[in-house]
């Protein structure tokens, strides 16, 4: 059985989708890079597997297929994914845009144009808070910095783009999942996977404790406990369609390809 090039995401909602992982060496290699390196290196074949932004999955070169049954998924807030800013959402008129990740810049497009009322132009920009409002009016920051970020000491609001995805829709967002070229997966790979997955779920706090030192393990055990969840399940894939759906209707891909799973 060939090893399954596997690539994973750094930051701290990831991890439990991992757990243990690294030591099943019979089975995987796994390096972690943010979300939208892992999805260049699955589009150039450097990667069999990659925990994906959703976005991705209509842009791949070759039909990817989805592993069945996980992701990184929430249910109103994220706490993760935010636009901060220090004026009025109306007023808006150029954003920064943290480019770690595809997935969210699409939700930005979609709920400024959705939910917010306004056509922005768009910056992509490293996260990096301060020069991002010292040349735009607001920005949009993913994973562990924005997380952390002590965003009211810099004068600034937290707008949660899931809390703002599921007061628009009524569904789970779908921020991640695995995803490859039919024929990479086994069903012992499979298998694998989902029992890391369970393992790393039951083991969030212990996660969350060794994530980030000791000051940031109360706010990393509420994040994963309380914030992302796991499970794909029905309600989570009514999400992810909704989102192809409006994604295509606003330009972000060309056309909404269904999801197909493994």
């Amino acid at each position: 059985m060939s090893i399954i090039r596997l690539g994973a995401v750094e930051y701290l909602n990831a991890r439990p989708l991992v757990y243990g992982l690294e030591l099943r060496n019979d089975l995987f290699s796994v390096r972690f890079d943010v979300p939208s390196k892992c999805a260049a290196l699955l589009h150039e074949g450097s990667i069999d597997l990659g925990l994906i932004p959703t976005i991705e999955y209509q842009r791949g070169s070759s039909p990817y297929l989805i592993v069945p049954g996980m992701g990184v998924i929430s249910d109103g807030p994220v706490a993760s994914v935010a636009l901060f800013t220090a004026r009025p959402v109306s007023a808006l008129r150029k954003i920064a845009v943290d480019t770690s990740s595809r997935t969210s810049a699409g939700l930005l497009q979609i709920l400024c144009r959705e939910a917010f009322g306004i056509d922005p132009e768009f910056v992509p920009m490293p996260p990096a808070i301060d020069s991002m409002i010292g040349q735009c009016e607001a920005a949009m920051v993913i994973g562990d910095p924005a997380l952390y970020m002590d965003y009211e000491r810099l004068g600034l609001t937290k707008i949660d783009m899931g809390e703002q995805w599921t007061t628009l829709t009524g569904l789970p967002f779908v921020w991640a999942f695995w995803a490859g070229r039919p024929g990479v997966l086994s069903a012992a790979a499979a298998d694998a996977l989902v029992a890391a997955r369970d393992s790393g779920v039951a083991a969030s706090d212990a996660i969350a404790d060794a994530f980030a030192g000791p000051e940031r393990a109360a706010l990393n055990r509420a994040y994963l406990r309380e914030n992302i969840q796991y499970v794909l399940d029905d309600r989570a894939a009514a999400g992810l369609r909704k989102y192809y759906e409006l994604a295509a209707k606003h330009e972000v891909i060309d056309r909404a390809q269904v999801p197909v799973f493994f």
